[in-house]
């Protein structure tokens, strides 16, 4: 049986074999009610603003942990087909940052009440550079709940540079919500209509000063809401894509994403690394493929480097699925595994049972 891959993100957690030639088999919210729970019906579509709804995982990492396994449950016996007493290999994508006692308790978890036969573990920033055939540059993900900006030189991730922000995809669904309301004062859409309309129709401006032009002169498409009415959007679905340029539209004073970048990398030592690390950025996290991001991207970097480092975005093979910059972690996660687990460079069931917990720190860094 091959190994399953877990990326339990803020919004969706992607699922499955290892088959690194094809997406995630599962992909499902994250968010779960206390009914689903009970019933083991995680990621069933519901209407969960009837409902009590618990997020096991907030800004990428797990603060509810008897949520967080009945999720694991639900995937791994309904939707993967595991066996009770017959469990295989898992390797677990984690968040940039996890603390020692989250790894420790997933761990415990796993092999404890899951009785897996071997784990791995691995930060999302390095399996999304594996996924693109990298395993040195800079991953910058933006995710639902966090942007996570990693330097990684040779598989491992330099974390005095790295740079994490609690912010993502919910709060430019917020802006975006605040300026629908300003151009349409008589809509009133809850949240999640919100969303579906900033997935379908969020867009980057080419720059700041095109963004700024849109106030007067901007092309506009039309959407049909649930009821059937149709609306008109403009500047407003340009603001979501710039607030990542302009943190300031969100009331935040940071400094623009490629600008973060850029400093991220200067952190890292030596120097000489640094053309390295920049000319194999990845961007990744369902954000990230909002239209014209990834050019605004590329010339804000060009803008802010030095003339004699030329920041470039790394594109997955042409063998890659079409969505793996969208499920990059896992996507690597796929990939890795079919080497740590032939390899034995997993933690096996003996050495949890000799050691504990803690040999997630030895086997897995």
């Amino acid at each position: 049986m091959e190994p399953v891959v877990v990326d339990p993100g803020s919004q969706l957690l992607k699922a499955g074999f290892a088959q690194p030639d094809s997406d995630p088999s599962l992909v499902l919210r994250t968010a779960m009610t206390k009914e689903a729970a009970q019933d083991e019906f995680a990621g069933k579509s519901l209407d969960l603003s009837q409902l009590d709804v618990i997020n096991p995982v907030q800004r990428g990492m797990v603060k509810d942990w008897d949520a967080m396994e009945d999720l694991w449950r639900y995937v791994l016996y309904s939707g993967l087909g595991w066996e009770p007493g017959s469990e295989g290999q898992i390797l677990i994508a984690e968040a940039l940052l996890t603390p020692k006692a989250s790894r420790e308790r997933m761990v415990q978890i796993m092999f404890e009440n899951f009785n897996v036969s071997g784990l791995y573990a691995v930060e999302q920033a390095v399996l999304s550079l594996y996924a693109i055939g990298r395993i040195t540059g800079v991953a910058v993900d933006i995710g639902h709940g966090k942007i996570d900006i990693a330097p990684v030189w040779e598989g491992t991730v330099q974390h005095n540079a790295v740079k994490r922000f609690e912010l993502g995809g919910q709060e430019l669904t917020s802006l975006f919500g605040m300026e629908l309301r300003k151009a349409h004062p008589e809509l009133n859409l809850d949240f999640a209509t919100v969303e579906a309309m900033k997935e379908r129709h969020a867009a980057v401006a080419e720059d700041h000063v095109a963004y700024s032009n849109y106030a007067e002169d901007c092309d506009t498409v039309e959407h049909t809401l649930p009821d059937g009415k149709v609306i008109y959007l403009g500047r407003e679905r340009y603001a979501v894509g710039e607030a990542l340029f302009q943190p300031s539209l969100l009331g935040i004073e940071e400094y623009g994403i490629a600008e973060q970048m850029l400093r991220s990398v200067s952190s890292c030592v030596p120097a000489e690394n640094h053309r390295q690390l920049v000319e194999n950025i990845v961007l990744c996290g369902g954000t990230s493929a909002m239209s014209g991001f990834e050019s605004r991207f590329q010339k804000e970097a060009m803008l802010l480097g030095t003339p004699s480092i030329r920041p470039s975005l790394i594109k997955p093979p042409e063998y890659m699925p079409d969505n793996t910059l969208r499920y990059s972690a896992w996507m690597g996660g796929a990939i890795l595994a079919k080497v740590v687990f032939p390899q034995n460079q997993h933690i096996t069931k003996a050495e949890y049972d000799e050691t504990g917990p803690t040999i997630v720190h030895r086997k897995c860094y």
